[in-house]
């Protein structure tokens, strides 16, 4: 997986690229973990994502919970496929697709 960040001012968005799985999680974990203190918009474009895991959902609940706390997450460009995953899971309850 290809992680693409863009910082300005408060705002993060990452762009993911490829899949988000067991073996790539901690990478975008290790990319979030500490490094959104002052972050008030976070945003994760999926136009390029194919495929996301429970690991990868995982991750993206932690970022959730420490941005309901200092702002909003959004996750923009999600696949068919993903957006199932979302639904299925649940997961679209609790993060805003955009």
């Amino acid at each position: 997986m290809q992680i693409e960040k863009k910082i300005e001012n408060s705002v993060v968005t990452f762009f993911l690229e490829g899949r988000l799985d067991t073996m790539t999680a901690p990478q975008l974990e290790s990319e979030i973990q500490g490094k959104l203190d002052g972050v008030t918009e976070l945003y994760f474009d999926f136009a390029k994502l194919s495929y996301i895991s429970s690991a990868g959902l995982r991750v993206l609940l932690t970022a959730q919970k420490i941005m309901n706390k200092q702002g909003k997450m959004v996750i923009k460009n999600v696949c068919a496929e993903i957006k199932e995953i979302f639904e299925v899971t649940g997961f679209s309850d609790i993060l805003t697709l955009a």
